[in-house]
């Protein structure tokens, strides 16, 4: 099973602005996970590849088809959660699912299998037959990751799933999403990296509607080896610190602060040492910090 995307691109505002730039992925299953700054085109590519929007040059392909020629058996192993929260807030949770399955053609006795069991992945079934203009937006997030999966989809699109979630929430969300994933495409474009540093065959890393590497995380991790650094630094120096680097992390303690500095250079003005990089390191460097890895 594989999904190709050749060479997209998409532009807006009558070609004045560029989402997607010859971009080209290949996926097959597992968890890949998109990380890039606001701007980078992560939703244009979700929206280009569940086929909502048609891109201006270039193709999306599964096992060799094109989509667009496959139409509606595409969409039939097709599973997507978009970032907004476009519910029917007089609906209740099941009434919801029930409508989604019938939209997307479930027999009876599936629909009620398959609802039955969702609500219990994504902890609702006690708030099931409450309405969903009650729910909180954790709730909302969980109800639409349930809806994502009634069809038991080959490919799986989740926008920001874990937004709204308490830590508990997001945890199992996570293990659910790695569990299922070892006979799905599961596509996760998030802020929250840890979501996808630990569960991600691999992260695909956009900016400004290009590819900027696409990769495991770990071989990802080695080109950061020696340029994140951490420093214990008295509170007077934090100023400085936050001004000349691009700084992850601050931990007050009893004496000072402990500072995590992300760059090319190692701190000269205190005692440094080079630590463990991890995927945020990644994110600070690349975007926050305008630098590229070397080719």
């Amino acid at each position: 099973m594989k999904l190709s995307i050749h060479n997209i691109s998409k532009r807006y505002n009558k070609g004045k602005k560029r989402a997607l730039d010859h971009l080209s992925l290949e996926l097959t299953p597992g968890v890949y996970g998109i990380l890039g700054p606001n701007g980078a085109g992560k939703s244009t590519l979700m929206n280009i590849i569940t086929d909502n929007l048609k891109p201006d040059s270039g193709q999306v392909t599964f096992n060799g088809q094109n989509i667009t020629e496959l139409g509606k058996s595409y969409r039939d192993i097709l599973g997507y959660m978009p970032q907004q929260q476009g519910l029917y807030e007089d609906f209740t949770g099941r009434r919801f699912l029930w409508y989604m399955a019938a939209l997307k053609g479930l027999p009876k006795s599936l629909a009620e299998e398959r609802i039955r069991h969702l609500l219990q992945i994504v902890n609702l079934e006690q708030d099931a037959n409450k309405r969903l203009g009650s729910y909180s937006g954790g709730m909302k997030q969980r109800i639409l990751i349930a809806q994502a999966l009634l069809n038991d989809p080959k490919i799986l699109i989740l926008d920001e799933p874990t937004a709204g979630l308490d830590p508990k929430e997001r945890i199992r969300i996570r293990n659910f999403i790695s569990t299922i994933a070892m006979n799905k495409i599961v596509i996760l474009a998030t802020h929250v990296v840890p979501d996808i540093e630990f569960i991600a065959k691999q992260i695909i890393l956009m900016k400004q509607g290009q590819l900027v590497i696409q990769d495991e995380p770990q071989p990802i991790l080695n080109r950061m080896r020696d340029k994140v650094f951490e420093v214990h630094i008295p509170v007077e120096d934090l100023e400085q610190a936050q001004r000349k680097y691009n700084v992850s992390n601050i931990l007050s303690e009893g004496d000072g602060v402990s500072v995590r500095i992300v760059g090319d250079e190692c701190p000269s003005e205190w005692e440094a040492q080079s630590v463990k990089p991890n995927l945020e390191d990644v994110y600070l460097y690349l975007f926050e910090g305008n630098r590229s890895f070397p080719s």
